[in-house]
């Protein structure tokens, strides 16, 4: 998660599909929620120089809109098809990660009804699974904003986010416990050395190489978890 922040291209999706096998889908999202606060905490004091509010400020609101949505929808999902759901939103979430790749960014929309659709499905997917990157990316794309004003502003938005999500956990949903904040414990120091390590190699690897190459490995495991 730290390696994540910290620039690393779609390690976050295979942290989330990992969890989901060690934890149950839905307990792995209260898990997880508290490392990506702590993460984003890092990554914002990073990169906040180079944050551009009126983007974020374009795409938050709707956002917020889906949070609360799944939310309403994911609180009594029954596990199996939370995890299934969740397996289908990774799955999604690699088709478009590979797709970035041919899309022409000159006919990517930036109109309020492209801002408000990617926004709302941002949202839900980060409450159900913690999966709004794919979907915020392409956002951010339109734009054609830099590139350190892309990682910026896209801190901060998560870092909002998540800190919206964690009320829903620890009181709708219950995710969020005494019992998981101990295993957060544990693992914090690891997201302290993930982000920093991130930092100082992110430079060099061929990104599309690596990126592709995490896609095939995190698709492979959201099959696994569709069909067990």
């Amino acid at each position: 998660m730290g390696a994540s922040k910290s620039g690393l291209k779609g390690m976050g999706i295979v942290v989330v599909t990992l969890m989901a096998f060690a934890y149950s889908a839905k307990a792995s999202t209260g898990i997880l929620l508290p490392l990506l606060i702590f993460a984003d905490i890092l990554a914002v004091s990073y990169y906040n120089r180079h944050a551009k509010w009126k983007y974020l400020l374009r795409f938050l609101p709707w956002m917020i809109g889906g949070v609360i949505v799944g939310a309403i929808i994911g609180k009594d999902l029954p596990e199996e098809i939370f995890k299934r759901g969740m397996a289908i939103i990774i799955l999604i979430s690699v088709v478009i990660m590979f797709s970035w790749e041919k899309i022409d960014k000159n006919q990517i929309p930036h109109t309020l009804w492209f801002a408000g659709t990617t926004g709302f499905t941002a949202g839900f997917t980060t409450m159900i699974g913690n999966l709004a990157g794919a979907f915020s990316n392409i956002f951010f794309l339109a734009l054609k904003i830099p590139k350190n004003e892309f990682i910026g502003t896209a801190a901060w938005l998560y870092f909002i986010v998540n800190l919206f999500k964690l009320p829903f956990h620890v009181f709708s949903w219950e995710t969020i416990t005494l019992e998981s904040l101990k295993t957060d414990l544990y693992l914090l120091p690891a997201v302290v050395i993930g982000f920093l390590v991130g930092i100082r190699v992110v430079k060099y690897f061929e990104e599309k190489q690596y990126r592709n190459f995490i896609l095939i490995m995190t698709a492979f495991g959201a099959l696994v978890m569709l069909l067990k």
